[in-house]
């Protein structure tokens, strides 16, 4: 198991952050594609298409070709809020990253190092509304690397956010993460998220299927739980 450690954001990690999360993101198109064609009104698209097809046209070549095409078309509709997003964070929050998390206060972005290599993420937001801004933190971008992961980094990460928080005189800490994000879901509840609601980024989501699951966690008087990696 080799061994890490957690850091504030430097500009010379920039390169490898953003690959870190857009390779972390990419991992969930498949998990995506496969959530899409399994859906009733996929079945009944896969299904119906090439009836109506063959019912418009007679023609069993344009229903054969009607059905290949649909197959991978679907597929790739499933896919498409995983690289939407990937395009807005990387136009947005992490095309500058020391501007948004380091430029102020309340905030922060910090990376998970082994052998010199960025090998987890995390970053914290004040929450945009503005009577929860000096309140609530949002936490924003947690990755491990595919190769490090089971070693407790987004433990450690996460905890990294919540002592923050607690430090920064939060009330408590916010976080979203999408339904099909099992390891994730699971980890936010052990470490004492509550969940309170769920809804759609945006059409796209909506569309797939793919609910965002909003969690909070509020500090009491006692300190952030450390535990062993």
């Amino acid at each position: 198991m080799a061994s890490y450690h957690i850091r504030q954001y430097q500009e010379r990690d920039h390169k490898q952050v953003v690959d870190l999360f857009s390779d972390s993101m990419n991992e969930h198109t498949l998990t995506s594609s496969h959530h899409m064609l399994k859906l009733p009104r996929t079945m009944a698209l896969l299904l119906g298409g090439p009836l109506a097809v063959l019912l418009l046209t007679g023609s069993w070549l344009l229903t054969l070709l009607a059905g290949l095409l649909l197959f991978p078309a679907l597929q790739y509709f499933g896919k498409v809020p995983w690289l939407q997003f990937i395009v807005m964070a990387l136009n947005s929050d992490m095309s500058d990253i020391s501007k948004y998390y380091l430029s102020g206060p309340g905030s922060c972005f910090w990376v998970a190092e082994s052998q010199g290599r960025v090998v987890g993420t995390v970053g914290a937001l004040p929450v945009k509304e503005p009577a929860l801004n000096r309140e609530h933190l949002e936490l924003f971008h947690l990755c491990v690397d595919s190769a490090y992961r089971g070693q407790g980094i987004a433990k450690a990460l996460v905890r990294t956010v919540l002592q923050f928080g607690q430090d920064q005189g939060y009330k408590a800490v916010v976080l979203s993460t999408s339904s099909l994000q099992y390891a994730a879901l699971g980890l936010y509840q052990r470490l004492g998220f509550r969940k309170t609601h769920e809804y759609f980024h945006s059409l796209a989501w909506r569309l797939t299927a793919i609910p965002a699951v909003r969690f909070v966690y509020y500090f009491s008087s006692s300190p952030v739980p450390q535990r062993s990696r």
